[in-house]
């Protein structure tokens, strides 16, 4: 190619077409065209780049491994301009630069550049303008991978944390028609024992006096286990066999509210009313267990909402600083839990809002709180604290 037509390949350049034929011929006099490969090396990883690429034609991209895999983040084609720019400070680039399809392009090496800057007053106002557009570029990308980073830190603790509510939602759900048969059969036995308005009264005070108590907080395998060992051992006095034990021994009544139950109700009939009590408080207690699997759900979906700020424009605001922290250490709670980390958050109950687009403040609190966890030791500790500061 000569330098006529290569000085007319210039004047047609997207980027550069415009700059004066005088300078145009300076890079064409100083410049060596290229034909590069698919697959050729064009600026390699930790490798100095050596010179300025004026692309006249084809396909370049620029590939990085941030830990997630490598992939592609920036690409150029014909008519754009790539490598060491004038004034950059750049000496290795993060990526690898590789050549996608055959590409046709002029190269200026490193050690021209200083020429070309005191020659081509033009070309370099438009290469530092490339320069600057590069390095948004980057930047953009880079925060778009800090996103996706923490996007799926937010997914993998979400779905860690909604799976046992989940699962016991779905668990206990499934037990909960069967529940209600049984003590549906069991009110029907009641009925039929035909019962006198004082035997009524008496059932209906001791179901009240069970209903009205907190549910019981979880107990051991042990304890249960001797409470079941109780009542089987008060059944078997009685001579009732029918009562499932295992139900009522999770229920709240006492030796002394069966022995009262005792004195007024024959065996027939205290068996159907001990059935009816297990049944109803067994299904009772599914519905109770659904409702607080639901509750956390709902609290980490609210939770998932706050952190992400789904419902607001991507614009600065005020953002409670407080809820955010609130919102960012029950998302990470699951993954502190199974690293046996607890996190304390002190937050003073007067700190002011700060500026700033919430989704993005969010993301830096998880980021620090994250890498905390995964700093700490096992049973560590990670505290969390945030306070305003006063300066005179």
């Amino acid at each position: 190619m000569t330098t006529e037509e290569l000085v007319a390949l210039l004047a047609n350049h997207r980027t550069l077409g415009k700059a004066p034929r005088k300078e145009l011929e300076w890079i064409a006099a100083h410049g060596t065209v290229r034909l590069l490969q698919p697959g050729d090396v064009v600026a390699a990883r930790a490798e100095i780049v050596d010179a300025l690429y004026i692309l006249l034609s084809g396909r370049l991209s620029h590939h990085v491994d941030r830990g997630a895999g490598r992939r592609k983040v920036m690409e150029w084609v014909g008519g754009e301009v790539t490598g060491l720019l004038p004034y950059s400070r750049m000496t290795t680039p993060p990526g690898d630069t590789i050549v996608d399809e055959p590409t046709e392009a002029v190269r200026i090496p490193r050690e021209d550049l200083p020429e070309l800057i005191r020659n081509c007053y033009e070309v370099t106002a438009t290469l530092v303008h490339a320069m600057t557009d590069r390095a948004r570029r980057f930047t953009s990308t880079d925060l778009r991978d800090e996103k996706l980073i923490s996007l799926g830190k937010l997914a993998s603790g979400l779905a860690h944390e909604l799976n046992n509510p989940a699962s016991a939602a779905m668990r206990d759900a499934k037990s909960l028609p069967d529940a209600l048969g049984i003590a549906e059969e069991a009110a029907r036995s009641l009925a039929g024992a035909q019962l006198t308005p004082v035997q009524l009264k008496e059932l209906d005070e001791v179901r009240s006096l069970l209903m009205t108590s907190a549910p019981q907080p979880y107990v051991s395998g042990l304890a249960l286990a001797d409470r079941e060992e109780a009542l089987v051992e008060w059944l078997e006095d009685h001579d009732l066999d029918g009562v499932p034990t295992e139900e009522l021994a999770r229920t709240t009544i006492t030796i002394e509210v069966l022995d009262r139950l005792a004195r007024t109700l024959q065996e027939d009939s205290l068996e159907a009313a001990l059935r009816w009590i297990a049944g109803g408080a067994n299904a009772r207690s599914l519905a109770f267990d659904i409702e607080r699997a639901v509750t956390r759900i709902h609290a980490l979906v609210a939770s998932v909402k706050g952190f992400t700020h789904m419902d607001q424009a991507p614009v600065a605001t005020p953002v409670d600083v407080s809820r955010g922290l609130n919102d960012t250490v029950a998302i990470l709670d699951g993954k502190a839990r199974g690293r046996s980390v607890t996190i304390t958050l002190t937050v003073t109950p007067d700190l002011p809002p700060i500026l700033g687009i919430g989704g993005e403040v969010n993301q830096v609190w998880m980021n620090l709180i994250d890498n905390a966890i995964d700093a700490a030791p096992d049973r560590g500790q990670v505290e969390v604290t945030a306070v305003q500061e006063h300066h005179l």
